[in-house]
């Protein structure tokens, strides 16, 4: 990474970013053991029950780059508040829908203003962190926003039957009062008046270099694969192996306990190899994983035995999120809000894209397909991104 290290980012702004940062994992796994419910409740298929999800996703794609440009402009604490409370009032919208469309509009401004929060978190580590210790501050950011997958589907898995759907986006509400409140109280403004892009413009020639490129693309297709695995989870474990809601969270949250713990490793490991080299071990490991699902899908073997490599697909994001994202924006420092906004971008339209696409074929098989595909594309990103640092260097000793 580009020039010496700088961290500046303290431990309970870290716990509010984390809590920003958890939106995804909370609006995307707090109601989906509710999916049955809901396609019964308001007349839906489970195409078009998965659509409230794919909603959420495109929202928080489109609202990722309105906010992350805007904050180069007039900085990072007033776009997160607008935002963080128009997410509360569009999830309690959410909550009151009367019928399906309804319901559809407002997932759609959850996601739009939820992006608030991821976008400007990642914004304002890159704004008092670098190199490094960027790379460490966004596997720990990720590794306590890892509570969120874990909880998420138990708390909505023991609820539904006790509150119904409603009530658990209710619970998805209180979460967004919270987010404000914290936002409010301990975010502080990061991007000084002289440092911002007063003009408006997007520095779009800076995303167009390779590193950052590679890297957002390393980083959108693994997270690809995990929503491919999300968005199929619900019919997959309860429906085609048979298991029950609260059995399905637990196995959901023990898939996302094994993120936590290689989001900590991830860690760790950053503190003596280079981000660029911790990433390659979890596309890897992600390859792996995504062809033995592929493999088990296609043979005559059990579909039971499936979340046994689910669980080390899931497990390999500790490796790769982090890292990737800090290679990323490491790449754009006079960009950093126009740069997570694009990541966070490319990240959730492909999730949106993804997310219809498991259900065209029959049993686990289109799942299957499109996780290994989205492992591919990680794959070659990576070794396209290692690439581009080799003749970086060759460049940087000719010079000399």
């Amino acid at each position: 990474m580009a020039g010496a290290s700088r961290s500046a980012v303290s431990l309970p702004l870290l716990f509010v970013l984390a809590l920003l940062a958890s939106v995804a994992p909370f609006g995307s796994d707090l109601y989906l053991a509710a999916f049955p419910d809901m396609r019964a409740d308001l007349a839906g298929s489970e195409t078009t029950i998965q659509l409230t999800l794919t909603m959420f996703l495109l929202g928080m794609a489109g609202g990722q780059l309105v906010f992350g440009p805007l904050s180069d402009r007039v900085g990072r604490r007033r776009p997160l508040l607008v935002g963080t409370a128009v997410f509360v009032l569009a999830s309690i919208g959410a909550a009151v829908a009367p019928t399906l469309g309804v319901l559809l509009a407002a997932r759609l401004l959850q996601g739009l203003s939820a992006a608030a929060g991821m976008v400007l978190g990642r914004a304002v580590i890159a704004d008092l962190s670098t190199g490094q210790a960027a790379a460490r501050a966004f596997t720990l950011l990720m590794l306590i926003a890892g509570v969120a997958p874990v909880v998420a589907p138990l708390l909505g898995s023991a609820l539904v039957d006790h509150i119904g759907w409603r009530g658990v986006l209710v619970v998805l509400a209180g979460l967004a009062v919270a987010m404000f409140a914290g936002s409010a109280l301990l975010v502080p403004e990061t991007l000084p008046r002289a440092q911002r892009n007063l003009d408006g413009g997007i520095a779009w020639g800076e995303l167009a270099r390779g590193r950052y490129l590679w890297a957002t693309a390393a980083y959108t297709f693994s997270f690809c694969v995990m929503m491919a695995y999300i968005s199929a989870s619900p019919f997959l474990y309860q429906e085609l192996i048979g298991m029950s809601a609260l059995a399905y969270g637990a196995l959901f949250a023990l898939n996302a306990f094994g993120l936590m713990l290689t989001n900590a490793l991830g860690a760790r490991l950053l503190r003596k190899y280079h981000a660029q080299t911790v990433l390659g071990v979890g596309i890897a490991w992600l390859a792996l994983a995504s062809a033995a699902i592929l493999v088990l899908a296609l043979s005559p073997v059990s579909v039971a035995w499936l979340p046994v490599p689910i669980f080390f697909v899931v497990s390999s994001l500790g490796f790769t999120r982090g890292p990737a994202t800090a290679l990323a924006l490491d790449a754009v420092p006079e960009a950093v809000g126009t740069g997570s906004a694009v990541l966070g971008t490319a990240q959730f339209t492909f999730a949106a894209l993804v997310t219809p696409l498991v259900s065209l074929g029959q049993g686990a098989t289109a799942m299957a397909v499109v996780m290994g595909v989205c492992a591919a594309i990680a794959g070659v990103s990576f070794l396209a991104l290692a690439r581009t640092r080799r003749a970086t260097d060759v460049s940087r000793r000719r010079q000399r």
